[in-house]
This record gives structure tokens, sequence and C-alpha cells, in this order.
């Protein structure tokens, strides 16, 4: 009993400070600095989205982030149901199967395509897989193959460091799941056919919509290829032999939630407000570094992402020495109970550890409150 009081007293007090905003997941994550509900326009609810207002505003979405992402005209952007799985689903059904695919893999959403080009498709692809952590030989990509992969492993913390690898005169098209990418990294438009993401990353909106971007060559696929297979109606991307033109000027293929496009609108527009894309890459930088420096400045605790260059700056994982999945539970809730950080014990399929969102909506402020309760947190459940 002595032992225990005496352990007692000598843990590591509480910080006296929490993060103002403590929402650190990876999706949805956090809202903007600033935003309230009262902020969002209501105009468009309860009306119907086929009207001229609910058209006007989905439209205004859409031209949002074009500018925002300095998206060329070459490229079209609709909005579909089913927040990036369903975009990412909607493009591999309707397009593969004109030529043999290429999937990479090295985090669990990178596996579940493969799964579905594999089991679901039986397109037979060719994998190229790396352990979580780690970026797959990006050199050995044959590029007469379509070719998928995620920009940024939500999952794994390892993003793709540029476009360098995608070949320009490919013959094959490039399929990038960049949910947690767009927004957050300069992306070469000219090297992405098929691009996909959700508001509830970087822009920190609302879930259930899903974002495709269309480059030419994957419009011509599509009027040119018929899959050989039934395609639902929310895959449908083409009528008669072309392409469906108004789901990329706010015809949506089923109703969305008008709510949920009046918030991203005020995501779109608060990031216009302080400057764009430009400014949301240098605040998920910013925290990204601030996290690094945290981490530096503990021996017990590592990235899971071994390569600097290829490590994510806004679903950063993070290892702790020792720790197993018990460890990390009892950790991520100690500090959720506390109120001083909400949902950062990695993916259920990762390696046991932490998954701290760094995107541009989190302060960095908060990011550094962060680390004296990653000590204390750390201290009690090893100590416990």
């Amino acid at each position: 009993m002595q032992d225990q009081e005496a352990g007692a007293l000598l843990r590591r007090p509480k910080p006296t400070t929490r993060p103002a905003r403590p929402f650190f997941s990876s999706g949805p994550c956090a809202k903007p600095p600033g935003w309230d509900p009262s902020k969002i326009a209501t105009e468009s609810l309860g009306r119907s989205h086929r009207a001229k207002i609910g058209k006007s505003r989905l439209q205004y979405c859409i031209d949002l982030m074009r500018e925002l992402l300095g998206l060329p005209d070459t490229h079209r952007i609709g909005i579909v149901p089913g927040s990036d799985t369903g975009a990412f689903e909607m493009a591999m059904w309707a397009m593969l199967g004109a030529r043999p695919v290429t999937t990479l893999a090295w985090e669990s959403f990178g596996e579940g395509w493969v799964t579905d080009v594999a089991k679901q498709l039986q397109l037979d692809p060719t994998i190229i897989r790396a352990d979580y952590g780690e970026l797959p030989d990006l050199d050995a990509v044959d590029w007469s193959n379509d070719v998928l992969f995620t920009w940024n492993g939500t999952t794994s913390g390892v993003r793709v460091p540029d476009g360098d690898w995608i070949a320009d005169d490919r013959e094959g098209l490039s399929f990038a799941d960049a949910t947690s990418a767009v927004f957050a990294y300069h992306l070469p438009w000219e090297k992405i056919d098929v691009a996909t993401f959700s508001w509830q990353k970087v822009l920190g909106g609302e879930g259930g919509h899903g974002v495709l971007i269309l480059g030419p060559r994957a419009v011509e696929r599509l009027e040119s290829f018929t899959p050989d297979r039934p395609l639902p109606k929310v895959f449908r991307l083409v009528s008669k032999g072309k392409l469906t033109e108004g789901i990329f000027k706010g015809e949506t293929i089923n109703t969305p939630s008008m709510l949920a496009v009046e918030d991203a609108i005020w995501a779109l527009e608060w990031a216009k407000s302080i400057g764009g894309a430009k400014a949301l890459q240098q605040r998920s930088d910013a925290n990204a570094a601030a996290l690094d420096r945290i981490v530096q400045e503990r021996s017990w605790l590592n990235h899971l992402a071994t390569d600097p260059a290829s490590r994510s700056t806004t679903s950063v994982c993070l290892t702790i020495e020792g720790a197993d999945a018990d460890f990390i539970k009892a950790f991520a809730g100690l500090l959720e109970k506390e109120g001083a950080a909400f949902d950062i014990a990695g993916y259920r399929d990762a390696p046991p550890g932490l998954r701290i969102w760094c995107g541009a909506t989190v302060d960095t402020s908060d990011i550094e409150a962060l680390g004296p309760w990653l000590d204390w947190a750390y201290e009690e459940v090893r100590s416990a």
C-alpha cells in the first residue's frame, strides 16, 4: 500500500492548459476555426435540390472548389453520394476493364481497392504492396496499366511525395484516392485523370458526400468504353454514350443534403478568406511541424512513417514504444475523458498507435498544447 501511495505522489501532474479545440479525429475532422451552425446559410434548406436555388448553390460549391484548387477547365467536378468511398467506387466500376490494372497498397484503404478490383470486379490486378509506414516502389509501376493509389494513406500516415513518378506519356489512367490530400498538398492535376475526396477531411465538412474530379482522358474512357457489368444508378456517369454533363453542373445523381452542401460552402468561403489553398497547405504544414517537434522531444514516441519525404502532414500516425492495443485504448480513452484530445487512437487495422489529424482546420496552438497531455497520459497508463 505504501508503494502505491508513493507512486501516486510521484505521478506527473495534469497539465493546466487543454487544447481549446481538442478535435483531432481523422474524419470527420475538426470544423474550421470560428465555425458555428448559426453561420450556415439556410435559404436552400427544405427546398428541392432541383429547384433554382438548390442547383445554384450546388454549382456555387463546385465553382468554389475549382477556384481554390486552381483546377483547369479541362477537369470536371461532380458532387456524388457515398463520401470518398462512393466516388472512388463509382470511378472503378464505370471505367476499369478497358486495359490491365495495377493497384498500390500500403494501408487499409488501398487494400480495400485491391479487394474490390480483384474480388468484386475480378480483373486480376498487378498488386504492389508495402508495409504500414512504408511506401511501395513507385518506379515499378507500369503505366500501360490503369493505376489505382491513395495519395495520402490516411491509416498509415504515408503519402506519395509528389507526382513525378506518374508518367506524362501514360497509356493507362491514374486513379488517385486523394481524400486526405486535396487542399492540404499541391496536386499536379495534369498528372491525375481521376481524383476523389470528401469534404469531411481537410475542409472539416460533413460526411456522406464525395467529390469526383475527372480529367479529359477519364472522360474519353467513359465515352469509349462500356463495362461488361451492370452498374447501379448511382454509378452511372454516361447516357447514350456521352458523359452526363449535368452531374458536373450541380445536377446530382440522387438527393444531396443541402445542409451538408451549405456547410461545405461555409468552409470553402472560410478557406478563401484566409488565402485559399496555399493558406490551407501552410496551416497543415505548421501543424505537422509542431507535432513533429513533440515527437522529436520524446524517446518513447515515434512516427510510423519512417521517411520524412513521404510522411503525411494531415493524418499523422505515431507509435508508442512497447504499446499494444490495450495500452492505446486506455491512453486515448484517458485523454478523451479529460477533454484533452478526442479520437486519437490509430485505425483499427493499423499497428497499435496514435493518429492525430494535423489538417488545416486544426490550430497549431492546440497541437502544441497536446504535447504535455501526451506525457501525462503516457505516465498514467504505464504506471496503472
